[in-house]
């Protein structure tokens, strides 16, 4: 049972996770399951747990530590037996210093916590995602032969994609859906990146006269080569050069790197 909490206002709350019984309140005209019993001797999945508001933090806690709660309106105690899997983008460690998280539901919900790193922090499971999408988007679209080259598998494993999984999936369908061809290359993908927002929103460009074309250059190189941690390969991908080519600039303005890294 997949519940978005982020979706649930406090004021439904209660209403969807425990359910309530025909006049509990205005417009309740028949008795309603809540999620919690749906998913009892299974597992509940609730999601965005960071956006939950505090008022219902409270009430999430008691269920999950007493395993009881009530039906909105009825005064019988009922008791679940289910897994939680929580999930959230959110710290919410900072968010328990700041106070916008109670400290209590925070150490019953991180019994066993599992950290999925951001993508660019693991490019090998780009090609795997991207070939994952394009099976489904071959039978999807009736294109059976879909294909993505090397060269742009390669060139996909080089962006930051701050949207991780999410992005990668929207640009691959875009640039399949915007070209009718059956191998899609770099230009391809590259084309469609530059119409994300994301994308459009972190371009912002120095004023005229503050600094020199060299400058912005090396700059740009110097900041390529330490996201992707001095690995030649990944980070003339990124800036849309050859190795070669960021050798010779390297060498041109003396800029230092780590050659054991590449």
């Amino acid at each position: 049972m997949k519940v978005n909490l982020g979706g649930i206002s406090s004021s439904l709350f209660e209403s969807e996770m425990f359910g309530h019984v025909r006049g509990a309140f205005t417009d309740a005209r028949f008795d309603r399951t809540g999620r919690f019993e749906l998913a009892n001797k299974g597992t509940i999945f609730l999601d965005e747990t960071g956006d939950l508001e505090p008022s219902s933090q409270v009430k999430l806690l008691r269920v999950l530590q007493d395993r009881t709660y009530e039906v909105l309106g009825s005064s019988r105690t009922k008791t679940v037996d289910v897994r939680v899997v929580c999930a959230t983008n959110k710290n919410l460690h900072q968010m328990v210093a700041d106070g916008a998280f109670r400290e209590d539901l925070l150490y019953r919900i991180n019994l066993i916590t599992i950290h999925l790193p951001a993508l660019r922090e693991r490019p090998g499971d780009i090609p795997l995602l991207v070939n994952h999408f394009i099976r489904n988007l071959r039978e999807m679209y009736d294109r059976p032969a879909l294909t993505v080259s090397k060269e742009a598998l390669k060139w996909l494993q080089s962006l930051p994609l701050p949207g991780n999984i999410r992005q990668l999936k929207n640009l691959t369908e875009r640039t399949m859906l915007v070209h009718t061809t059956d191998i899609l290359e770099i230009g391809h993908f590259r084309s469609q990146l530059e119409l994300s927002p994301a994308a459009k929103g972190q371009l912002q460009l120095p004023g005229v006269g503050t600094i020199t074309l060299e400058d912005l250059e090396v700059e740009m190189i110097r900041k390529a080569l330490a996201f992707h941690q001095n690995k030649i390969a990944r980070a003339a991908a990124a800036l849309g050069l050859t190795r070669s080519a960021l050798y010779r600039r390297l060498e041109k303005y003396n800029i230092p790197y780590d050659e054991a890294a590449d």
